[in-house]
């Protein structure tokens, strides 16, 4: 390194830290634009009906329930930083003892922690410790300007009272593990979009004047991480303790985003599922089009959100028993009610059927509908407005969506078939590990046992119709 005096020393260290804080930060916000804790536990005990009642009231409790993408990528960057942030006391203790800048020993015992902690979560092994390898560069860069600042100006004022270099160091194992957390989250929801990010990375680095090349080498090593080789999903979880939960928010009364806050009664189904797991429920965005995919790549672990049998989806993961069951009906304006009473009269030359993608609303359409016209909307949520005001006649729908849409437009939707179209019951999906399958499976029955999917589902529906 070449020499400095001992302002433009301490002006360069302070730089640094300032331009490596802000690249987690600008981690954090590409990130976002792209997406949207070894060995096996005990399995999970079967809970009884006293217990899932319990259970069901320390959840109502919690706090506001968010997706968590955005909270992950906070998450992420606040540990790079808090990596970072302790170099300061590293360099004194080292200052202090005279110990060299680089120690292999402990920089080997920490790529073998990561890396093994990686293997546990399902990331590559080598992708996670590249990441880490560059943080640590970094990290001895920082070290030496404190060392030469301290020395420049013969003296060191931490070095009075230096915290000793092993609690800084279970200071960094925490950031670590921190940062693994949030990329276990985060991973498969920017991986296949990695090219696009490390190329807005560039851009917005260079765009700030910062030290562009170690801030742009750090987003392009975190943007590098990659899956590997998946565990059992339900030895993750217990490994990880969290919960990775795929909702649609456009689901009412089963799942609904709004002003950023998850309601619902699968929301409340998630966390009571995770809270039996000994996990933290995370939710993940997904859309009914993206499900198959989600669930095809890894992005979570169990989906909840008014989730009714397909065998696509049957191929590829695995389904718990039914924990609501209904089938499709009719839903149009009640002024209407005799025009659309029988299936038949759906598919009619000029009816206007709507239906949001991706769903089994829509694939019962597409295989019974062929002369009435068919307007695909694109969000759930507004589907049933569009049906009110008089741009659509009908919609083919889940009985309990009919009943709460009745509820929420009284006098204006109704259900016009009293019976149902076919067979949909709801159940979670999940990927295909049958000892998760079986944890779930236990756990759910005695959610049955004890009313409470019931119970949430009319709660729901009573809090969407009370929001109007």
């Amino acid at each position: 390194m070449k020499a400095m005096n001992a302002g433009g020393r301490g002006e360069r260290c302070r730089h640094h830290r300032a331009s490596l804080a802000l690249a987690g930060a600008l981690l954090c916000a590409l990130l976002v634009a792209g997406c949207a804790t070894p060995g096996s536990s005990p399995r999970p005990a079967t809970a009884t009906p006293a217990a899932a009642t319990a259970a069901s009231n320390v959840v109502a409790s919690q706090p506001i329930v968010r997706y968590s993408d955005h909270a992950a990528v906070e998450e992420l960057a606040l540990a790079i930083e808090e990596r970072l942030a302790v170099m300061r006391d590293v360099a004194a203790a080292k200052f202090v003892s005279g110990a060299p800048v680089q120690d292999a020993a402990r920089e080997a015992a920490v790529l073998q922690q990561v890396g093994e902690r990686a293997r546990i979560l399902g990331l590559e092994v080598a992708t996670v410790q590249a990441f880490f390898n560059v943080q640590m560069r970094h990290a001895r860069v920082a070290q030496e300007q404190w060392l030469a600042t301290w020395r420049a100006a013969g003296r060191c004022e931490p070095c009075a009272a230096p915290v000793p270099l092993a609690t800084v160091r279970e200071r960094i194992d925490a950031a670590n593990e921190r940062q693994l957390a949030a990329l276990y989250l985060l991973v498969p929801l920017h991986e296949d979009a990695s090219a696009a990010l490390l190329a807005r990375s560039r851009a917005a680095l260079l765009g700030k004047g910062l030290a562009a090349q170690e801030a742009e080498e750090l987003t392009a090593a975190a943007t590098a991480i990659k899956r590997g080789a998946p565990a059992g999903a339900l030895d993750r979880i217990t490994a990880s303790r969290t919960l990775r939960i795929a909702t649609t928010g456009d689901y009412a009364p089963f799942s609904l985003e709004r002003d950023g806050q998850l309601t619902g009664a699968d929301i409340q189904m998630g966390r009571a599922l995770a809270a039996h797991l000994g996990a933290e429920p995370r939710f993940v965005r997904t859309s009914w089009p993206r499900l198959l995919d989600d669930l095809r790549n890894g992005r979570f672990d169990v989906a909840i959100s008014g989730i009714a049998f397909t065998p696509e989806r049957a191929e590829l993961g695995l389904y718990s028993g039914p924990y609501q069951v209904g089938g499709k009906t009719l839903v149009a304006r009640c002024s209407e009610r005799t025009r659309f009473d029988t299936p038949d009269e759906l598919d009619q030359p000029g009816v206007r059927v709507i239906v949001n993608p991706g769903g089994t609303n829509e694939r019962y359409v597409r295989e019974h509908v062929s002369r009435a016209q068919v307007i695909v909307h694109p969000d759930n949520r507004g589907v049933f407005a569009e049906i009110a005001a008089g741009r659509a006649d009908v919609m083919v729908t889940d009985d309990v969506e009919a009943e709460l849409q009745s509820r929420r437009w009284p006098g204006q939707l109704c259900r016009t078939y009293p019976g149902t179209l076919t067979q949909g019951d709801k159940r979670i999906l999940m990927a295909r590990d049958p000892a998760l399958q079986s944890a779930v499976e236990s756990w759910l029955q005695s959610q049955i046992a004890a009313g409470e999917p019931s119970r949430m589902l009319e709660q729901a529906m009573q809090d969407y119709v009370n929001a109007r």
